[in-house]
């Protein structure tokens, strides 16, 4: 028995499975040491849903262009735009349903450039989506005026934001959906082996038949539609668009997906880790806020945890 019990410890990849590790000690070492605080009470582990949800929901899509061996950096403007593009369209009187589907034509129009400056101009893609970010950004400021737009549909505001049923947030809902699409896509599809394929070696891929083009056109418009879905659930949530909404969340995006197990050298996915990550993180700025550290402190321990995230990512496994 002692035997084979150490031939498991020995196939046990302590390095692919670091997020779990990590994850459970935060947990054990938060709740005892803010026990006084409320760490564990169920309307704070209900905050933290609320809070991470659309981290992971863009984590989830992130986690496919980083496995093809490519980055988003836009995906927190994508987020912002969508949601000054879906309030102005309720405002204009076009309803719920319009609202919505203009709101995700923005993030996947914007990703279809992403992807098409990426694959036939052949500019990386991590200038590309550079100086989208930053032109996105100033569109949504721009078609904001940097003021709110309020957004008063209660069907809107409940099923994208603010809404609870059996008192779980709606947006616990969101996260557990979309996460397990995307777990379907990259374990079991053809289209997630492909992406895997490309991230590993894109000539072996390309003469074996992947149209890698398309593989990554197709990332990119998916982080752009999440992105967009994101910003509706921002929207939803604060009852209004905004400009500001996902302000360095592409730095927690890609932070939650090299930390969950995806390599950032591609190749290597998985959508639970980066689900568990970004919880992860989500779960430490809560502590942090509850032990009374401003945010100069949490943008330090945010640092620190991308830092981990990618030296942990460096080693590359086949899948």
């Amino acid at each position: 028995m002692p035997s084979k019990l150490n031939d498991t410890l020995k196939k046990f990849d302590w390095r692919q499975n670091i997020v779990y590790i990590a994850f459970v000690l935060v947990l054990i070492y938060f709740s005892i040491t803010l026990q006084e605080h409320g760490f564990l009470t169920q309307d704070n582990l209900l905050n933290i849903a609320r809070q991470t949800a659309m981290i992971s929901i863009m984590g989830v899509a992130m986690t496919f262009v980083i496995a093809s061996k490519e980055i988003d950096l836009s995906v927190g403007s994508v987020a912002a735009l969508s949601a000054i593009t879906t309030a102005l369209t309720m405002q204009a009187g076009l309803g719920m349903f319009a609202a919505i589907f203009v709101g995700l034509l923005t993030g996947i129009l914007i990703g279809f450039i992403n992807g098409y400056l990426v694959t036939k101009i052949a500019i990386p893609s991590f200038l590309v989506t550079l100086a989208m970010m930053m032109v996105v950004r100033g569109l949504a400021m721009w078609m904001s005026g940097t003021s709110p737009i309020p957004i008063i549909n209660e069907h809107y505001i409940f099923f994208f934001g603010s809404g609870n049923v059996l008192g779980i947030p709606i947006l616990l809902f969101w996260t557990i959906i979309i996460a397990v699409i995307g777990h379907f896509l990259l374990r079991h599809s053809i289209f997630g082996r492909q992406t895997l394929a490309t991230g590993g070696n894109e000539t072996a891929a390309i003469f074996s038949g992947v149209k890698t083009a398309r593989i990554k056109m197709a990332v990119f418009m998916g982080t752009g539609a999440m992105a967009a879905l994101a910003g509706m659930l921002y929207a939803g949530r604060l009852q209004a668009g905004r400009f500001t909404f996902g302000d360095g969340d592409e730095l927690s995006v890609i932070a939650a997906v090299i930390l969950g197990g995806t390599s950032l050298f591609g190749g290597v996915g998985t959508v639970v880790g980066t689900v568990i990550g970004s919880i992860m993180i989500g779960t430490i700025n809560n502590a942090l806020i509850l032990q009374g550290l401003d945010v100069s402190q949490q943008m330090m321990v945010q640092g620190i945890i991308i830092i981990l995230a990618v030296a942990f990512g460096r080693k590359k496994k086949k899948v």
